[in-house]
């Protein structure tokens, strides 16, 4: 699947992941069942997802050098991901502590991001070439927002079709909006970014509505186990989650869903089939435990699809 080229911006973190009945109360010690450590990073695991997927992809940040860096590479080159890295020796390679809830598989999550805080506008100049000549660009904002932006600004003017997954939650700058084909918050992103509360799909409608006047292309809202809308001026689509087994751990899902997005519409899937196809990327991630290693291939979500 590899089609047009797609460039990812953002943060590799490695992840510390404790699984336990519930979460410490201030002060309160708990004994957890179990512990991981592995890659993560919201755009690390959408170009891992992408890469797994046979897209060619190429993943743009910073990392500090020591062992989480090593790691970092290592869970690129295993995924097919070719990087463009600036290397930060006064830093540190980013990290994440992960709350599983081992009766549901709900996550509680916090990011140091490290040397990928330090990504500058300039730094972005400086990868001008690679970001005009994808197929598809993706960012989201665990690094500095006017990182972001200015990439987001080259992409576009380059015709690139862009994709900006709003987490961690944020107020924006509204010229970002009209940088943006796509925009894909989930329920929680959408009511940040728009006031308004999403707890049914019209819900979703609404929110996505108010996304579109301020120059969005497309809203896509991403909604757990109901699936995902796809919301545009001339159609509003609600795509259902395709079942792939028992949910294990939602860790990483919206991850696969941006990565498996990106690479569909790389290829050139319309907006509804591309959406069809993350939804079953991220259906089969939630089935496994991890975030990068849960990625499915090409041709798991292809049979699942096949099945209906």
């Amino acid at each position: 699947m590899p089609g047009k080229p797609v460039v990812i911006l953002g943060v590799f973190v490695a992840d510390t992941a404790y699984r336990a009945a519930r979460q410490p109360r201030m002060g309160e010690t708990l004994l957890g069942t179990s512990f991981t450590l592995g890659p993560g990073g919201k755009g690390s695991n959408q170009a891992v997802a992408a890469g797994h997927l046979g897209a060619d992809i190429t993943f743009l940040t910073r990392l500090g050098v020591d062992p989480f860096a090593d790691m970092a590479r290592q869970t690129w080159a295993q995924a097919g991901v070719k990087s463009a890295v600036i290397d930060t020796p006064e830093s540190y390679t980013g990290a994440a502590y992960i709350f599983v809830e081992e009766t549901t598989g709900n996550n509680a999550i916090i990011v140091s991001p490290g040397a990928a805080m330090l990504i500058s506008p300039d730094d972005i100049e400086g990868y001008a070439g690679l970001i005009g000549s994808a197929g598809v660009f993706v960012t989201q904002l665990e690094q500095p927002i006017e990182a972001a932006l200015r990439a987001l600004e080259i992409a576009r003017r380059a015709g690139v079709t862009t994709i900006l997954n709003p987490a961690p939650a944020a107020k924006l700058p509204d010229r970002i909006y009209t940088l943006c084909d796509f925009v894909t918050p989930n329920e929680t992103e959408a009511e940040e970014l728009t006031g308004i509360k999403v707890s049914s799909i019209d819900d979703a409608r609404r929110a996505a509505d108010s996304l579109l006047e301020k120059g969005v292309g497309a809203v896509i809202v991403t909604l757990g186990e109901k699936g995902a809308l796809l919301h545009m001026a001339d159609r509003s689509d609600h795509v259902p989650v395709v079942n792939a087994g028992a949910v294990v751990e939602t860790t990483g899902a919206g991850d696969a869903f941006n990565g498996g997005l990106a690479a569909a519409l790389a290829k050139g899937l319309e907006p509804l089939q591309a959406v069809r196809f993350a939804c079953a990327v991220a259906s089969i991630s939630v089935t496994r435990p991890g975030t990068a290693p849960s990625m499915p291939t090409l041709q798991e979500v292809e049979a699942l699809l096949a099945k209906g």
